[in-house]
């Protein structure tokens, strides 16, 4: 709570400030202890899915369902995404609004491609038969790979608010800060879906 002068001299509260402050270390180093209770969820989910991902229960397996060509060009999407969220970080970096927003829509651009191949991917899947309640399998994969899809479509709305933020008020230092922590967010999403190709894709195939 700061004061302000009134003009007989007294005191007046006032519950407000006026000038925003920047807790850039508070906001990262928050951010990270965000980030490592997601790799928690994520150490669950892969564990799981190692226990019950040869649970077929008489029903098709990783190597009957999965279409290895498909999951490489989706991953494909993901991993430029990734690239692109660099270049607006760089152009950033040199306070370059409109290269910065072109950016970031390109990443946009990328997410959105991943998103609708995966989405395409469960339809085709459940349209198979192969549905969450086949089997312990299908019940795992689904639930890891979902929960990451969930993840990459929670980090598309951040993205598509952030541009209209820095559309609005500029590359000011909430928006930097807030860049850097969706950065650090996007290229964790891109980590863990490399494991999740190799792990249940990849392996799942040979």
């Amino acid at each position: 709570m700061t004061t302000t002068t009134i003009a007989s001299g007294a005191a007046a509260p006032q519950f407000y400030t006026t000038e925003e402050h920047h807790p850039e270390n508070g906001t990262l180093l928050g951010f990270w202890l965000y980030l490592m209770s997601d790799c928690l969820i994520f150490a669950v989910l892969f564990a799981c899915y190692g226990v019950l991902g040869r649970s077929y229960a008489a029903g098709p397996s990783g190597k009957d369902l999965f279409d290895l060509g498909l999951v490489a060009l989706n991953t494909a999407f993901l991993l430029l995404s990734s690239i692109t969220y660099g270049f607006a970080m760089l152009e950033m970096a040199k306070n370059r609004k409109g290269s910065t927003l072109f950016w970031l829509g390109v990443t946009g651009l990328f997410g959105a491609a991943f998103l609708c191949v995966e989405v395409y991917e469960f339809a085709h899947l459940i349209h198979e038969g192969a549905t969450p309640q086949r089997s312990a399998f299908l019940s795992s994969f689904f639930t890891l790979v979902g929960t990451h899809g969930l993840h990459v479509t929670f980090g598309m709305i951040w993205l598509i608010t952030l541009m209209i933020q820095v559309t609005r008020r500029g590359l000011i230092a909430e928006n930097r800060r807030r860049l850097a922590c969706l950065s650090m967010f996007w290229h964790f999403l891109d980590v863990i879906w490399i494991g999740v190709f190799t792990f249940v894709y990849l392996m799942g195939t040979l």
